[in-house]
């Protein structure tokens, strides 16, 4: 019988903490655009919602979420609605 040693992976470099939050807000800026293509104009407290209910393998803060939904307005995939506040736009 022959022994053959296989090395462990690291498993330093994948649960890195900044790695790990940098996933998430690429997790969560991509459902924040999934749900706004389908719906073009949401309010706050319902995007917010509906990102709660579909990462559901994760509890995003909802500070983090509001960090990310600016992010996607300065890039320009959002908008905030000028007649209607607390409401967003889908542009892309």
């Amino acid at each position: 019988m022959l022994k053959i040693r296989i090395p462990m992976a690291n498993l330093d470099e994948s649960h890195n903490p900044k790695r790990v939050e940098e996933d998430r807000s690429v997790a969560i800026e991509a459902a924040v655009v999934r749900i706004m293509k389908a719906r073009k104009q949401l309010s706050h407290q319902q995007l917010l919602a509906e990102v709660l209910s579909q990462l559901a393998f994760f509890k995003p803060n909802p500070k983090v979420i509001k960090r990310r939904i600016e992010a996607l307005i300065d890039r320009e995939y959002l908008e905030r609605d000028p007649d209607v506040p607390n409401t967003y736009k889908y542009l892309a």
